[in-house]
């Protein structure tokens, strides 16, 4: 792919995780989830070179660089075949909402385990009742006691929250009551993985993925006065900040998988023969994968444009970005890896061939964080100016 627009050092980069990725590969990936455990071999070592936590501050042991370098990491790695979605939420989220906005002391704890991946973060914002509308969120935190210095304390339930299991806390989002409107606002909360209320069960899922999904339950978590992150009063802007760089390695995420099959099915193509000349010589079969390679590289320049929108620091246009970038990189996902499988035939839904379950996997890109339905109204109203139909 084109990498024109990018930097030397960026250039450099993808060439040095691409050859970890390498190293690895589909079937390490295939592997740790077949025998259900963790890829922590690859997230330690990515952890070691400094690609978890590039985009984390310097002061904490991270690259200094931001989403356009974190972006990189995932999409080598996922072309590569074994992508890591913890990255995702780990310094992607966690990590860019607790290095701009956390307290000193909850900086100095978690940044540096962030970025040289002995500690990992999970976020958990969805709810059973609440799906998109995050409105709707019931998860409330109160105030035992009087005074700033009081206990938290969190109730409520979220689902499809992954790698709960391996984090050593989850950021959680939940709701605190206005003293002045009465009305509930947004906040974010840490709550370490041993927290006394706090209870995980796995969902079950038909995706095939290292990271499991696990519903929440908080009944009546007591959290320290410094477990919130931030300022109380400024919750919705600290969610944003999270949620954009997450839509980004979402299509990170996206783009990666899409050239991993696509790479896979112009090999393919150039060496299976059933008449004279290869497969690949034929329009019906070149041209698609043409198209799919051009819908690859036009959500990665969305996905640049964003990372560079949002490292810059302006977080409105790299809301517009962002989710735009994810909606392309979800649709040309799903339609790279449809198109690799219908172009090896049967052997596309082969165990030995390894592109069959992305058909289940590129849905991901294309229904989370944020269905591509709500990206086209978010898209309709913020954009376009349309009346807001919801």
């Amino acid at each position: 792919m084109s990498t024109a627009l990018e930097t030397d050092e960026h250039r450099a980069l993808r060439a040095a995780v691409a050859a970890l990725g390498k190293r690895y590969g589909r079937d390490y990936l295939t592997s740790v989830v077949s025998g259900g455990g963790h890829p922590r071999e690859l997230w330690s070592e990515a952890a070691k070179l400094g690609y978890l936590g590039v985009n984390l501050p310097e002061e904490y042991g991270g690259g200094g660089g931001g989403m356009a370098e974190l972006s990189i990491v995932l999409e080598e790695l996922g072309a590569a075949g074994s992508p890591l979605l913890m990255m995702v939420v780990s310094p992607a989220i966690c990590g860019t909402v607790i290095a701009r906005f956390g307290t000193d002391a909850q900086k100095r704890q978690w940044l540096p385990g962030l970025a040289d991946g002995s500690l990992t973060m999970a976020f958990g914002i969805t709810e059973p009742d609440a799906g998109s509308n995050s409105h709707r969120i019931t998860t409330t935190a109160r105030r035992d006691g009087a005074g700033a210095g009081a206990d938290w304390l969190l109730t409520g339930r979220k689902v499809f929250v992954s790698g709960v299991d391996i984090a050593d806390a989850t950021l959680i989002v939940g709701r605190t009551e206005d003293a002045r409107t009465g009305r509930l606002k947004p906040c974010l909360f840490i709550v370490p993985r041993d927290a006394p209320g706090f209870g995980r069960s796995p969902i079950d899922m038909e995706l095939q993925a290292a990271e499991k999904q696990f519903e929440l339950v908080l009944d009546d978590v007591r959290l320290p006065a410094d477990a919130l992150v931030g300022d109380e009063d400024a919750g919705l802007l600290q969610l944003f900040a999270g949620l954009n760089p997450e839509r980004i390695m979402t299509a990170a995420f996206g783009i990666g998988m899409g050239r991993y099959a696509l790479a896979r099915a112009v090999d393919y193509a150039k060496t299976r023969q059933v008449w004279k000349e290869p497969i690949g010589a034929h329009q019906a079969i070149a041209h698609p994968l043409a198209q799919a390679h051009i819908e690859l590289e036009l959500a990665r320049l969305m996905m640049q444009k964003a990372a560079r929108l949002y490292d810059d620091g302006d977080d409105t246009g790299a809301g517009e970005a962002a989710n735009m970038a994810k909606y392309a990189a979800g649709e040309a996902c799903v339609k790279a890896v449809d198109q690799a499988v219908h172009t090896l035939g049967g052997n596309g839904l082969t165990r030995e061939y390894g592109i069959a379950s992305l058909i289940t996997a590129s849905r991901v890109a294309r229904i989370a964080p944020v269905s591509r339905e709500m990206i086209l109204n978010y898209v309709s109203h913020q954009s376009l100016g349309l009346p807001k139909s919801y």
